[in-house]
């Protein structure tokens, strides 16, 4: 019997962290200025990880992305690749800001990865200085076009702000199909380390939509039955296909069949989870894969998690997590436990 938690949502796609170090300080990610760190002997090897999935894919889970902080961060991340590349998977995939992929995009095909998404926020260079504070534009768009080189199906991810980047909608269309990608444009959500949230800063998908339609006329919704991708996929009269992920206003918990699990081997059924099933221990003890399947399968079976229509249903919405408590809990910002 397929493994389905108490809403019948299958166990399908895994995110798993491979550090929880970032080169970017996004202001919706990372915005304060010091950070509590995993200790290096904390974090998985490569071995454990490639165990863990095959735990995970005995229970039904056929889709991987790696993520961090910045994945390509953890050093000889392609020698993880290439464990990962042999087992069968529909998907492996990993997510960057692309600083490092001009130098690792080829061995990272190479080494089997399948696909790219790439957070790309604003093609404006000052701009990129104001929501990251590091001075990396160009390295990120140098590393864009080699992936282009090498990769197909990538996914360019932006996170849209009102006031700061909502006037980027038709560039980054533009942009992303010069590239041979499609972007997905992100309603700004309150997890984790986005301590500045605010209400107001959120462009809605409605929003995008009809600024869209104002700009291009039809926008067609493509209909993908059966699907349990986080964006909606929408085509212009031109062609284009570009997706909106819309968990701040018009959430998918429903059909939400994904986890996570982070650097250290924490594994949380919701990204708006506050606790997590430690798994790092049973891997380092060498319990057999049927007892850290049973852990896994009893937490997601017992999971009844729908964060985001929860806050949703919040009436004064503000910051989901205060400072004080991401100090207290490292585990809850979102660099900790990946997009």
């Amino acid at each position: 019997m397929a493994l389905v938690d108490t809403l019948g949502r299958p166990l399908r796609s895994l995110r798993v962290s491979v550090t929880d170090r970032c080169n970017l300080r996004c202001e919706y990610c990372m915005p304060e200025q010091e950070y509590v760190w995993l200790s290096r002997d904390d974090l998985l090897h490569f071995e454990e990880i490639s165990r863990l999935i095959d735990v995970f894919a005995g229970l039904g889970v056929d889709k991987i992305r790696l993520t961090g902080g910045e994945p390509l961060l953890r050093r000889n991340l392609c020698q993880l690749v290439e464990l990962l590349a042999s087992k069968p998977l529909a998907d492996l995939a990993l997510t960057t800001n692309a600083i490092l992929l001009e130098e690792f995009a080829e061995p990272l095909r190479r080494a089997g990865l399948r696909r790219l998404n790439i957070s790309l926020d604003t093609l404006v260079a000052d701009r990129f200085v104001r929501l990251t504070r590091q001075h990396d534009h160009s390295r990120v768009m140098r590393g864009i076009h080699a992936a282009s080189r090498v990769f197909e199906g990538t996914k360019l991810d932006a996170v849209i702000m009102r006031g700061v980047n909502d006037d980027e909608l038709e560039p980054l269309l533009d942009f992303a199909a010069s590239v041979g990608a499609e972007v997905r444009f992100i309603e700004y959500m309150d997890v984790g380390g986005a301590t500045h949230w605010s209400g107001d800063l959120v462009v809605s998908r409605t929003e995008m939509l009809e600024r869209l339609r104002s700009r291009f006329g039809a926008v067609t919704a493509i209909e993908e039955p059966g699907s349990t991708a986080p964006a909606d996929r929408f085509a212009l009269p031109d062609g284009r296909v570009f997706g909106v992920i819309a968990s701040t206003t018009t959430p998918f918990c429903s059909n939400c069949d994904r986890a996570r699990i982070t650097a250290d081997g924490m594994f949380y059924t919701c990204l708006y989870a506050t606790d997590g099933l430690a798994l790092r221990p049973s891997l380092r003890r060498g319990d057999p894969a049927e007892a850290i399947a049973g852990q896994i399968e009893a937490r997601w079976r017992a999971r009844a998690d729908r964060g985001a229509e929860e806050r949703v249903e919040v009436r004064e919405r503000s910051v989901f997590v205060p400072v004080s408590a991401l100090r207290a809990d490292p585990h809850l910002e979102m660099h900790k436990r990946g997009g």
